[in-house]
Order: C-alpha cells, then structure tokens, then sequence
C-alpha cells in the first residue's frame, strides 16, 4: 500500500471527510482490521483565505508548495490538495515535488464521463467557478460542457461555502437555497451537477437535487485509495 500526502485544512470540516473516506475505503477493499497509510498537513485556514481574498496567491503557492514537501519528506507516494479552489496552484505544487499529484478535477471528471454525460452544472467558491484554472481542465482535457450558475447565484453559494460550511454550520435554509440553484441549472440544460467544493457535500446530498451529483470529496478520496492500492 502506498502512502497517501494529504494537505488539509481548507476547511478542516471536509480534511475530516477526506480521513474518513480514504479510510473507510481501504477497509472495505481490505477488510480485517486495515486502515490507510497517510500523512497529513493541516494548514491554518484564516491565512490561506485572507490571501484569496487579496489575490495573494503567491504567498498561497508557498504555503501549499511547503505542505507538499512537507509530506514528501515524511514519507508520501503522492499527494492530495484536499480542496478544489487551491487547485488553482496544482500546477505551482507539482513543479517543486518529486511526487505525483493527484488532481481533484481529474478523479470528478473521469466520473462524469464514466456516467455517460457531458454537460454539467460546476458549483464551488467563486474562484472555482468563475475562473478558468478548473473549468478549462474539465472542457480541454476531459471534453465536458461546464455551465455555471449567474452572478447572484454564485455569490449565494460562495457565502454559504465561507461563511456557513468552513465554519461546521449547515443550514436547512441554505440547503434550500442550493436546491434552487440546482433547479436553475438542470433549467439551463445541465445532466449533472459537480460539487466543486469540498464542502458542499455536507450541505446536500442526492436526495437535495433534479440532477445526478459528483460529489468532489467523495472521487477524490476513492481515487486515492485506487492509486494507494494500485
């Protein structure tokens, strides 16, 4: 079994997902009393967010670049960035590692595909869906159609993400509020709907929506335990 790299933290509420999942994977796969080999860095989540919020992405890369080699040294075959907005800087982290990295849009797009659907709602922070970094990864290397939400939308889901969920508060209301903008984009021709955000899974869930949902955490994680056992 290899080694599983995860940086965490963003927020911890979904790093506690990503353990439970990996894990729980493995001993479904394993059986007995298996569990996963894993290194985890777990960052502080206020400074990461105040350099989003002040496009300080630079300082972002260095932290993430640090977690990474932090992991490699301590023993990881590859490494997950546990969240899909600092994706973002994948390319940053890659480049100073001598690991694999294991790409949250990826392990979410060979799922869709897998499905047998091309056009697809994205949800997320508005970084994820407003900027190209992760849309275009799906449309140029998996050929998905991306629809996203309109601008009151999105800043409906990127305050329920920052302001609720990283904070370990759901919200009935808010999961109300996601259900519409679901409705909105199976309006707008989408067959599926990403859950671009590692936290939203723990808002809604299949039941919260018209649409099939790929679920981010959840591929990620699986993906990883495939590679951790492959």
């Amino acid at each position: 079994m290899k080694t599983i790299g995860m940086i965490g933290g963003m927020s911890w509420q979904s790093t506690i997902e990503y353990y439970r999942l990996v894990n729980e994977s493995i001993q479904k796969k394993l059986g007995g009393l298996h569990s996963a080999k894993c290194v985890l860095y777990s960052v502080d989540f206020a400074e990461i967010e105040e350099w989003q919020r002040h496009g300080e992405w630079n300082k972002a890369a260095e932290a993430l670049v640090g977690a990474a080699q932090g992991l490699e040294e301590a023993g990881a075959d590859f490494v997950l960035i546990c969240t899909n907005t600092m994706h973002k800087l994948a390319d940053a982290v890659q480049s100073r590692i001598g690991i694999p990295l294991l790409h949250i849009a990826d392990a979410t797009a060979e799922a869709v595909r897998r499905a047998g659907l091309r056009r697809v709602g994205l949800l997320g922070t508005r970084f994820t869906m407003e900027e190209e970094f992760y849309r275009s990864r799906l449309a140029n290397q998996f050929g998905l159609e991306v629809v996203v939400p309109d601008a009151e939308d999105r800043q409906t889901v990127h305050r329920i993400i920052y302001e609720e969920l990283c904070a370990g508060a759901v919200r009935p209301e808010s999961k109300a509020l996601v259900g519409g903008i679901m409705n909105r984009l199976e309006a707008v021709g989408a067959k599926g709907v990403i859950l671009g955000c590692t936290e939203l899974g723990l808002l809604v869930d299949a039941g919260d929506s018209p649409l099939p949902l790929f679920d981010t955490t959840r591929l990620h994680a699986i993906a990883a335990v495939d590679w951790a056992l492959s």
